[in-house]
Parts: structure tokens; C-alpha cells; sequence
């Protein structure tokens, strides 16, 4: 900096202002800004991140723990967030834990370590300790796409109820009556939620549940299971002619085997999905999904999480954003099908 100050012929003070932004609130000229920040690039001017987060008890990191990053949703998500956090001036450190409450732990134990200024998380199931200890030992935290009713947090999620209940009155609108639900088996808030509005969708429109046509799947045999329970759906007497998927990675295992057993969609079973990703545009048929807002949703988790950095007694925000129903041949109109065939 004061090689800098030397060569514009001002004080470092003046440099020092330039160089961090401020600029106008210190009244410096226009011209000599420009010709500060032009001899910084000159000279390869590299701020010392270290000294300045002494300085300001501040290392303008977030760190960003997620689900599962070879689920498209969670690497879109990764990305809306360093961008958003970016143009606020931070830096993003990423981990994924697998949807593994332990590995969870490990990644936030490092990441403080590491002394980020704050969370967003995407939580795993059996974490709730985690979250408590955040609160306990007041470390900003958002919580993304994923929370828990029971503690009071600030969260950005889906509503995962509507999504759900919208997807299967899809189907229902389009004929079908006989709709299965492949999800995940678990405790977690959001997979409950997808789970009841597909059941309230069959009660509000008259239509009987039938359990074995409800499927839950174990996360860590994903691919085994979802194949088991697709048999059992197929050799089932009536059979389901259509299905929910309620994640990605269920839809990309289930249509996957569906392929294997030689089932088209939708003749012999229309598909809805949750999620989005370039692979349901590459499959023989345009797969029909329920669109989560994942850009607004990244980006209000990190605007919630830096004004929780700038204001620390700024109150709880909490936000559910609806998913929107994209519609395409796999969910066609029941009767148009049968024209096909």
C-alpha cells in the first residue's frame, strides 16, 4: 500500500480507503480512485486477508454444508450460493456430507475451526444436536431447503407439502387413480411433508391409499431398493399406473430400471418427479417434475445470513417458497395415452 500511495502521489490512507471499498463515504475523487486502483493492479496489489480478519474479527467466509453433491438440485444450489455470497464479498468453503449426520458434524468442527463468520446448512437426519449447538454458542446459521419444526431457526425451504399435493392432483386431473409414491425413509421434516400431501391429495380427491403403493426407500441402498420395490409394484394386482418420485436420485434409479424391465412411460406408468436436472430432458421421454425455486432459494439464504452477520439482533426470518409443476409427456393425459397405444 505504500508503494501504491507513492506512486499515485497520495497518503496510504487514501490508498487504504480505495482499496476497500470506501471510497465514496471518505469523498475521494473519482479520477484518483481509478488511477489508485490501476497502479494496484500494476503492482499486483494482494490484500492480506489474515491480517485484515485480525483486524476485524471477520474472515468474510461462509461455510456451506449440503446434502449430497452429486444430487443436480444441491450442486445447483452450491453454485446460486458462492455466486450470491460473492457478490457480497465472501467467500464460500463447501462440504458435502452425504446425508450423514456424523460427517455433518466433522464438516462444521472444521469449517470453525477454520473460523468462517457463519452456516447455511442443508441438514441431514439425526442432526439436531448440531443445530442446538449452533444456537448455544451463537453461531450464525441459515438453514437450507431443510429444517426442524421443533427448534427455532432461520430457514429458506420449499413448501414441500403443496409440492407434493400439487403433483399428484396433477395426475389425478389427468385420469390416473392408481398413483404409488417412492420416497426416502426417514424422520427429516421435508420427506414427511412430500409423503402427507400426496396422501391428502388421494383423500381430497376421493381416492383409496393403498400402502404397498407407498414405497420408502433406505438412502444407503438406494439402488437396491428402489429396484425391490418396483417389482413388488409391477407384479401387484391392480397395479399402480402412475408414480411420484419424490427426489431426483429416486427418479434416476427408478426410470433407470424401469428401462431394464422393459416398462414405457407413460403407457404402462406415467411419472412425476421432484427435482430438476438435464436428465430428465435426455430421457426418451420429457420427464415431468415439480420445480424448486433453487435460485431464490440460495440466494435469500445467503441475504438472510450476511444481515444476520451485519445486525446479530436482527430477528428470525423464516420463508417456504412454492415449487412449480412443469408439465411434459410423461404425465400426458391419461386418455390421450390410450389414443397412442
Amino acid at each position: 500500500m505504500k508503494d501504491i500511495a507513492e506512486a499515485a502521489g497520495v497518503s496510504t490512507a487514501l490508498v487504504s480507503y480505495v482499496l476497500n471499498g470506501k471510497e465514496k463515504e471518505s469523498r475521494v475523487g473519482e479520477e484518483i480512485a481509478k488511477k489508485i486502483k490501476a497502479i494496484a493492479r500494476e503492482l499486483n496489489y494482494q490484500p492480506n486477508h489474515l491480517a485484515k480478519s485480525l483486524r476485524s474479527g471477520k474472515t468474510h467466509t461462509i461455510g456451506l454444508v449440503i446434502a449430497d453433491i452429486s444430487n443436480p438440485f444441491f450442486a445447483n444450489i452450491a453454485r446460486v450460493v458462492e455466486d450470491e455470497a460473492k457478490r457480497s464479498g465472501y467467500t464460500v468453503i463447501i462440504g458435502s456430507c452425504d446425508e450423514n449426520a456424523s460427517k455433518s458434524w466433522d464438516l462444521l468442527n472444521v469449517l470453525i475451526n477454520r473460523q468462517v463468520d457463519g452456516f447455511i446448512i442443508v441438514s441431514s437426519e439425526g442432526s439436531e444436536n448440531q443445530i442446538h449447538y449452533l444456537k448455544e454458542k451463537n453461531i450464525p446459521f441459515v438453514l437450507l431447503d431443510r429444517h426442524f419444526p421443533d427448534i427455532q431457526t432461520d430457514f429458506v425451504a420449499t413448501n414441500n407439502y403443496k409440492a407434493s399435493y400439487d403433483a399428484c392432483t396433477h395426475l389425478i386431473r389427468g385420469g390416473y387413480e392408481r398413483i404409488g409414491l417412492f420416497a426416502y425413509k426417514s424422520d427429516m421434516y421435508h420427506m414427511k411433508e412430500r409423503i402427507r400431501g400426496y396422501l391428502h391429495a388421494l383423500r381430497d380427491n376421493g381416492l383409496p391409499f393403498e400402502s404397498d403403493w407407498l414405497k420408502e426407500i433406505r438412502f444407503e441402498y438406494l439402488e437396491k431398493e428402489v429396484k425391490a420395490a418396483l417389482d413388488e409394484i409391477v407384479s401387484s394386482e391392480p397395479k399402480p399406473d402412475a408414480l411420484i418420485f419424490a427426489t431426483y436420485g429416486l427418479a434416476i434409479n427408478g426410470l433407470k430400471y424401469l428401462n431394464e424391465l422393459r416398462l414405457r412411460v407413460p403407457s404402462d406408468l406415467a411419472i412425476v418427479s421432484f427435482g430438476q436436472a438435464e436428465g430428465f430432458d435426455l430421457y426418451y421421454c420429457p420427464i415431468t417434475y415439480m420445480k424448486q425455486p433453487l435460485e431464490l432459494l440460495g440466494q435469500t439464504a445467503v441475504q438472510f445470513l450476511i444481515g444476520k452477520l451485519n445486525n446479530p439482533d436482527e430477528g428470525m426470518k423464516q420463508i417456504l417458497m412454492e415449487a412449480k409443476l412443469v408439465a411434459r409427456e410423461s404425465s400426458m393425459i391419461k386418455s390421450h395415452v390410450e389414443l397412442i397405444k
